[in-house]
């Protein structure tokens, strides 16, 4: 019997699980799989499963935003996920922080779906042993890391862009970043924390790797080749990181 919106089951999905928010992402990183199989593309959700270098891995979509990044969570530990890292794109707060990875310890929950979970005094945090393996892999692949703590928010044009209705209602959307600026946050996202949550509710291994595109109030954007390479490596990055994982990487010398 498959799930109801991943339309996924058991024997379709490997213990470890790749998410996108973007689903056309999940079609870039399915064809750096050996022999994917297509599970289903329903609504925002588009999932494939095949192997990388021997080892199964199934990806799959989540949309924008922590509501529905619960729900491919939940269902694919209905199916028997025991690895989930989410991998995307993370707007940066500081310096120098465009085009690298930050692969954040922990998130500050500022989304709304995670405290129909637990309370607010329930941390977000990230398995560190997924977390070291992620690491090595940016070495590995010739990229810089940044291990910090990012914040995860549900408005985007209300909290995180300017917009027509922002400027009507005289939202002031930098007094959100000016506001978190303070507790040293790197970036922020509208996934990572629902999901390190879950994680941990699910006593699986979990963790966020993301690829800094663009700089508070747009500061500076990743656009054009780099951008398309940032991509291009952020795929190759979580799939080796996992590949590490696997193969006892985590463990300390």
């Amino acid at each position: 019997m498959s799930t109801l919106y991943l339309k996924a089951s058991e024997e379709k999905i490997s213990k470890y699980v790749i998410f996108s928010g973007d689903p056309w992402r999940v079609e870039m990183l399915q064809k750096l799989l050996d022999d994917p199989n297509h599970v289903a593309f329903n609504r925002e959700f588009n999932t494939y499963t095949g192997t990388y270098k021997g080892i199964p891995i199934t990806i799959s979509s989540t949309g924008i935003g922590a509501p529905s990044a619960a729900i491919a969570m939940e269902e694919l530990y209905d199916c028997g996920m025991e690895v989930a890292v989410r991998m995307g794109t993370i707007m940066g707060l500081k310096d120098g922080m465009i085009g690298k990875l930050l692969i954040p310890n922990g998130s500050m929950r500022m989304e709304s779906t995670s405290d129909t979970y637990v309370p607010k005094s329930f941390p977000a945090v990230a398995n560190l042993e997924l977390v070291n393996c992620m690491n090595k892999s940016v070495v590995q692949n010739n990229r810089e890391y940044i291990n910090g703590i990012t914040c995860t928010m549900d408005g985007f044009y209300s909290q995180m862009r300017e917009s027509r209705l922002s400027k009507k209602m005289k939202t002031n959307i930098l007094n959100t970043f000016d506001e978190i600026e303070k507790y040293n946050i790197s970036g922020v996202d509208m996934e990572t924390s629902c999901m390190l949550v879950l994680g941990n509710l699910m006593n699986i291994k979990v963790c966020s790797v993301t690829m800094t595109t663009v700089l508070k109030n747009l500061k500076e954007v990743l656009e054009g080749e780099d951008r398309l390479k940032a991509e291009q490596d952020l795929c190759k990055i979580v799939l080796d990181g996992i590949k590490i994982y696997h193969e006892g990487g985590y463990k300390y010398e």
